[in-house]
């Protein structure tokens, strides 16, 4: 079956880049509204979703701390509306509109009042029910140490061991629990993962849903250098406890937290272990300052980040691959299929990407493109290329380009079909996460 991407730009010529003047495309809904249809083209025809339930899964990591996060954090509230109504135009029987972002993330601050109602303002007006889910099991709010766990059932979810099918299990040791996700208690993930083991919490609206629409925030990230279509998915695991992203210690010790070795890093990671296993009660306030103090000694620089933000980090990117794994080729009953279970498109808002140390505190880079695609890995490549990084230094990129035909898959840019080597002429100059510089941009 031929794979297809196909971008939109909204620049005349390649200087024609203004961030002000593509940051005013997000308050122009029709102008919106056409370029998500003319991108989407035939290939999501109305025949495709009459009557179909569609789920909507937009990059919702987190509120605005800062102005600019409105159209460079997340899929921004316009593009989602837009696209809404181009799909409700297309007839579904009903649409979910659902993201699981981080543990910290204020849900109403994101999920405003306003673009609230404008949801169900159009799901009156096409008379077509229209949900909007949180899929989080569990919150924590760092300013006033206050956790809440267990708020939706396991039974929403379903959980996948994908066993030694795991891109992780080649790096999982065998002698102690080395996987940790920051700000998460480090016990939790000795059950989900471990030799032989590695457990997914994957929320059930993926495997009820006719049409899954993904639809990402084109950014850079601190621990697999770009996010966009493969890692969207990892918002539909509704659970953080059950999703590695490094492990303890530097190289030097046989994690990837950062390179090298040093004990007073690693006493940092130690008292921050302490800390999250701690979260709701006083302690957690000084375990989390002694990390601090620990960390502030060992002299760090940019390549160094207790969070694991750095090129040579070998876990998030095979946590990304496995949930795209269990996307694609996962079964309601927690079993993996030989073939492809569903088609999982990518709608991707990549007008105001996001720069620098994304994904969570990224800087406006006005990439002026809306992208859509059924091939998750030819999408990602081509941004990598447009933000003018060399993909095969992305270890999450070289590996998901082993999973692609050059044979059918079709790449179109404005219509006109094109080569992946003809999208350089189009690379913008991108600064990338601090852990990232001295490898992406050395000659």
């Amino acid at each position: 079956m031929d794979r297809f991407l196909n971008i939109s730009t909204l620049f005349n010529h390649l200087l024609d880049r203004d961030l002000k003047d593509l940051s005013s495309v997000y308050s122009n809904l029709d102008k919106l509204g056409k370029v998500i249809s003319e991108t989407i083209g035939e290939s999501l025809s109305s025949a495709q979703i009459k009557e179909r339930k569609i789920l909507l899964k937009p990059n919702w990591v987190k509120h605005s701390s800062k102005i600019t996060d409105d159209i460079c954090l997340r899929t921004n509230d316009n593009f989602l509306l837009a696209a809404l109504e181009v799909i409700l135009e297309k007839s579904p029987s009903s649409v979910i509109i659902g993201d699981a972002p981080i543990q910290g993330c204020r849900w109403n601050e994101t999920v405003t009042e306003i673009l609230s109602k404008k949801i169900h303002e159009l799901s009156k007006k096409y008379q077509i029910p229209v949900q909007i889910k949180d899929l989080r099991r569990a919150t924590f709010s760092p300013l006033n140490n206050r956790l809440k766990t267990d708020l939706k059932p396991l039974s929403d979810y379903v959980i996948f061991n994908l066993k030694d099918k795991s891109y992780l299990e080649p790096i999982t040791s065998m002698e102690r629990n080395r996987f940790r996700v920051t700000n998460y208690d480090p016990s939790k993930l000795v059950d989900s993962h471990k030799h032989g083991t590695h457990k997914y919490c994957v929320a059930k609206e993926l495997f009820e849903a006719d049409v899954i629409i993904s639809m990402p925030k084109i950014k850079t990230h601190q621990k697999s250098g770009i996010t966009g279509a493969l890692k969207n998915i990892v918002g539909l695991n509704g659970d953080k406890d059950f999703l590695p992203h490094h492990r303890l210690g530097g190289t030097g010790f046989g994690g990837d937290c950062y390179p090298g070795k040093s004990y007073l890093r690693y006493c940092s990671e130690l008292a921050l272990d302490m800390a999250n296993a701690k979260r709701g009660t006083v302690a957690y306030f000084l375990w989390t300052k002694v990390a601090s103090l620990f960390w502030r000694l060992s002299f760090p620089k940019d390549v160094h980040s207790l969070e694991a933000g750095w090129y040579g980090n070998d876990t998030t990117w095979r946590m990304v691959m496995d949930l795209n794994l269990i996307a694609f080729y996962g079964k309601p009953d927690g079993s993996l299929s030989d073939k492809r279970q569903r088609c999982i498109y990518s709608l991707c808002d990549g007008i105001i990407a996001g720069q620098g140390n994304g994904p969570l505190n990224p800087e406006p880079l006005p990439l002026g493109i809306v992208s859509f695609t059924d091939s998750p890995e030819i999408n990602d490549i081509a941004m990598a290329i447009l933000m003018g990084f060399d993909y095969r230094k992305l270890p999450l990129l070289t590996e998901a380009a082993k999973l692609l035909s050059t044979d059918d898959s079709k790449l179109f840019l404005n219509s006109k079909q094109i080569s992946l080597f003809d999208l350089n002429e189009f690379s913008i100059k991108t600064n990338p996460p601090q852990g990232w510089k001295s490898y992406l941009l050395e000659e």
